[in-house]
């Protein structure tokens, strides 16, 4: 496991989902709810955060023995 992989994709992720949830008007109370930007920005944030968290918990490939 990649520890610094896993820990960006992990708030990445969070942070995406959260801007999704704002820009589709879900969380209130901010300047960034209902405005389409966030909810586009949130996916690409949230799709960056997953890759890199798959990244960090995928297996590294098995060293061929010399």
């Amino acid at each position: 496991m990649r520890t610094p992989f896993v820990i960006l994709g992990v708030l990445a992720l969070l942070a995406g989902v959260v801007w999704i949830l704002q820009g589709a008007d879900v969380l209130l109370g901010s300047a960034m709810s209902g405005s389409t930007f966030w909810l586009g920005a949130g996916v690409v944030l949230a799709l960056i955060g997953g890759g890199l968290l798959g990244l960090g918990v995928r297996s590294p490939a098995a060293k061929k023995a010399a």
